[in-house]
């Protein structure tokens, strides 16, 4: 009898979930509380959904708390199955497929804010006329803006993004030699090198001579960088918890994916970087006055 219950292929059927249906409805809270978040800040009192009130900023941390929730409790079982062993050769083939697919339609986010920036800063007076934006002088960046030294924080954060590229890899190449040893101070030193850009980055948004709103070339600035930089953070959560993980012993030679999708990740927002770095502080303020640092 044992023998006829004896799994026979190498997918892993899933135990029956409330993680997607709860995940579903977590989103939706979320997004509406951040709707009734923005009506709350515009005085908007009246927005309401079938008679309730929602014009308060409560219901979206409500919703950001049952996300995080469901992340934690459906990764954590996504995380026993591996150790139980259901993640076989096939099934992490599929995994990797899956973490592909996320990279490319984070592709496609970036692709959209790099078209916004290049529309603007190579038609500036379309921009200007069809926006209703500041007045561009017919130039990028526009006359009115003082730009950002691209070599000075912009590059030092470039520095500290292509040395988290070469920790990341070694911390791999540990673990795929079984050095527990290198793979955890590896982690370390990726993590603390994600914290110090963004800290960097949070210092140049404090200080930079532009604002968001009212400036074509800061929308499209701060849009651009700012996404790049919530990856960066989460990012930085992701491969802490590979971090105590790998203290915990959790990943091998032969299966760590979740190691895997974090460093694939984290080489992705490197490279994404380097663009950004290249088109909108290099070549998107060339020319333009540098403001005093």
């Amino acid at each position: 009898m044992a023998d006829a219950h004896a799994k026979q292929h190498d997918y892993h059927i899933i135990d029956p979930s409330p993680w997607p249906a709860l995940g579903a409805v977590a989103a939706f809270v979320l997004a509406v509380g951040g709707i009734g978040w923005m009506q709350y800040l515009k005085g908007n009192v009246d927005f309401s959904l079938l008679g309730i009130p929602l014009a308060t900023p409560w219901l979206f941390f409500i919703g950001l708390a049952l996300v995080l929730y469901v992340m934690f409790a459906w990764w954590s079982d996504t995380i026993r199955e591996a150790h139980e062993g259901h993640h076989t050769r096939v099934v992490s083939i599929h995994l990797r497929y899956g973490m592909i697919m996320f990279i490319a339609s984070e592709v496609m986010f970036f692709a959209a804010w790099f078209w916004a920036f290049f529309d603007a800063s190579l038609f500036p007076n379309e921009a200007q006329q069809v926006l209703r934006a500041e007045y561009t002088g017919g130039v990028w960046p526009p006359k009115s803006i003082e730009v950002l030294d691209p070599f000075h924080l912009p590059l030092y954060n470039t520095i500290i993004l292509l040395l988290s590229g070469t920790t990341i890899t070694w911390a791999h190449h540990a673990l795929l030699h079984d050095d527990r040893k290198g793979l955890v101070w590896g982690l370390a030193i990726t993590v603390a090198l994600g914290v110090l850009f963004s800290f960097v980055q949070v210092y140049e948004y404090a200080h930079a001579p532009f604002a968001f709103k009212q400036s074509i070339y800061g929308a499209t600035f701060f849009m651009a960088t700012g996404f790049h930089g919530f990856h960066v953070f989460i990012g930085t959560v992701f491969l802490i918890v590979c971090l105590l993980r790998a203290m915990a012993g959790h990943f091998t030679p032969k299966q760590h994916f979740g190691f895997e999708a974090a460093a694939w990740y984290w080489h992705f927002v490197d490279v994404v970087w380097l663009f950004l770095f290249a088109a909108i502080y290099v070549w998107g303020s060339s020319g333009g006055t540098i403001a005093a640092h």
